[in-house]
């Protein structure tokens, strides 16, 4: 239900409706709304409407030529003070201090994301956990320690960033730096699999087994990292964070040349057949 609900808020539910209309819309109470929408996203739909306007209104400002005050209203603020406020709320500058920066190459993350409280399906003991994501971080697309992970994202191929760290043994801060909220909640659920010890992509998950499987667990993450290198898509900005590109998509591995690298034919040409038909059940039963 709450899926159902973040589609119809990014699709603009809430821009002349109210909570309780959504709640109604969806035969649920107001109060049952809100309080599904703290457990499982940790914002209320309002809140969550309001991110949804602005994140509109800075891709706006970003790409168009329009004014400020014409792109208020096109993002469905009532008024220009209204709109400037919840731009200084959601991304701690005024639209025209937004607007001038839209060519930085650090904008993803210079204006502080989404912050939400993540509930963890089972209790976690996540320094341990993230002690195992940052053995088997991939450099370039993670950085993780004891206390925080972050990794770059993709929403329909624009880049994004997102921050875990511990806030107790049955909850997490993210920080989501997101081109649109469209998805947010399968990122959500990403990072719940991720967390409980689950993989963050299945395609990603399965190139690394076949690399591991090929070069070993010690000499898998250097290798990867020159995949990366090679064949991720960069992303501008986010060299404090120690993170350079997306994972490599599909086709781009389909027609990799791994030549120089410590991998040998049988793995590169698993790679590239697995990339041709990227089905997870189908390498590991090959694996088995």
């Amino acid at each position: 239900m709450v899926c159902r609900a973040v589609d119809l808020i990014a699709a603009g539910a809430l821009d002349e409706a109210t909570e309780a209309e959504l709640a109604a819309r969806l035969a649920v109470s107001e109060r049952h709304l809100r309080r599904m929408f703290r457990t499982q996203v940790g914002a209320t739909p309002d809140q969550l409407a309001r991110s949804r306007r602005a994140h509109f209104a800075r891709r706006l400002l970003d790409e168009t030529e329009l004014s400020v005050i014409e792109i208020a209203f096109a993002s469905g603020f009532g008024s220009l003070r209204q709109f400037n406020r919840v731009m200084v709320a959601t991304f701690r500058a005024t639209p025209h201090e937004l607007r001038q920066r839209r060519r930085r190459a650090d904008r993803l993350v210079a204006d502080g994301g989404l912050a939400l409280r993540v509930p963890l399906p089972e209790p976690v003991q996540l320094d341990r956990r993230l002690a195992q994501l940052a053995c088997g971080a991939i450099r370039g697309i993670e950085n993780a320690t004891t206390e925080h992970y972050r990794r770059t994202v993709s929403m329909d191929g624009a880049p994004g960033l997102i921050e875990i760290s511990s806030e107790a043994s049955d909850e997490v801060r993210l920080v989501a730096h997101l081109p649109r909220i469209e998805g947010l909640m399968h990122l959500v659920d990403q990072v719940q699999r991720l967390l409980v010890g689950g993989t963050w992509d299945p395609y990603e998950a399965a190139v690394q087994a076949i690399v591991t499987d090929n070069v070993g667990a010690s000499e898998a993450p250097a290798v990867l990292a020159e995949i990366v290198t090679r064949y991720g898509i960069p992303i501008a900005g986010l060299r404090q964070f120690g993170l350079t590109h997306l994972f490599p998509i599909p086709a781009a591995l389909a027609v990799a040349d791994f030549h120089g690298m410590s991998v040998d034919e049988k793995c590169t040409r698993t790679i590239r057949d697995y990339s041709l038909d990227p089905d997870p059940n189908r390498l590991f039963r090959s694996v088995s």
